[in-house]
């Protein structure tokens, strides 16, 4: 059966738009307002999304690969869609340690994606991730899973701004004799981290990290920040808000190019940058 690409019918909800995919035998990239769910032969290989870190980051900041290590694959085998096979013949990491973190990251992206059913914005027939084939996973699994996890959050505490927003602690409440994981997570909350860039810094699982800052929100030990309002200078007229756009992630093969050696990825500003570049 030919798939073209389509823009999906006004309101059309991303879970819906994946059924039909999946019995269709589908492959390609569904892009959402959140993030990307890449298909090969209807099954899910791989979901992206830029408010959960990404299959590098995990890698990286928990010692299981050396940022080098995964810079190189990207290089040798991103253009091929075959950087987990590099990744593996290389020696840089075990098949079932790169099986394990990926279900992870895929996982995780797709709670953000698809757990409130957002609406579908395009399907690209033929586009792969740049990661390759690790390991799939049937379209009912992922929509079943990531339901589960957003009842589960809502019953441990039912506000969802603590899951994108910046988080600060609250005065107060007594922080003591939390378990170990709560009260590591609780040490990165700044005011100024989300629960991606938590978990990142943890090396931890996005919805390992969410559980804990549900917690501990609901114990009243942590709040999302508001917003600042721009204060309008009287002697000049306010300028107008900037178009929101949708938060996605490139289909191209390959992310960015390797940053320099002295600084950390910062894998959200690469995002940025090429989202703008394929704009223009």
């Amino acid at each position: 059966m030919t798939i073209t690409a389509r823009t999906p019918r006004p309101g059309e909800p991303a879970s819906a738009l994946l059924g039909t995919l999946a019995a269709q035998g589908a492959t390609g990239a569904l892009s959402t307002e959140s993030g990307i769910v890449y298909l090969a032969a209807g099954h899910v290989v791989h979901v992206e999304s830029a408010v959960t870190p990404d299959l590098g980051d995990l890698l990286t900041h928990s010692g299981a690969l050396a940022p080098d290590g995964w810079w190189e694959a990207i290089d040798r085998a991103g253009r091929r869609c075959r950087v987990g096979r590099q990744l593996v013949d290389s020696g840089h990491l075990a098949a079932g340690a790169l099986e394990l973190c990926h279900l992870g990251a895929l996982f995780d992206a797709a709670y953000f994606v698809l757990a409130h059913d957002g609406p579908a914005l395009r399907f690209r027939p033929g586009a792969a991730h740049w990661l390759g084939a690790v390991r799939s996973v049937p379209v009912d699994t992922v929509l079943r899973e990531s339901r589960r996890r957003r009842e589960l959050l809502h019953r441990i505490w039912p506000e969802p701004d603590v899951d994108r927003a910046p988080l600060a602690r609250v005065p107060g409440p007594d922080a003591a004799d939390l378990p170990a994981r709560r009260g590591r997570t609780l040490a990165q909350v700044d005011g100024v981290r989300t629960a991606a860039q938590i978990a990142t810094a943890l090396a931890c699982r996005t919805f390992h990290t969410l559980v804990e800052l549900r917690r501990l929100a609901a114990a009243g030990l942590v709040a999302p920040v508001a917003p600042r309002l721009p204060v309008p200078s009287p002697a000049l007229a306010p300028a107008p808000a900037p178009a929101s756009a949708p938060v996605t992630v490139s289909a191209e093969p390959g992310p960015t190019s390797r940053p320099a050696a002295s600084d950390e990825p910062d894998t959200a500003l690469l995002r940025r940058l090429l989202h703008a570049l394929e704009a223009l």
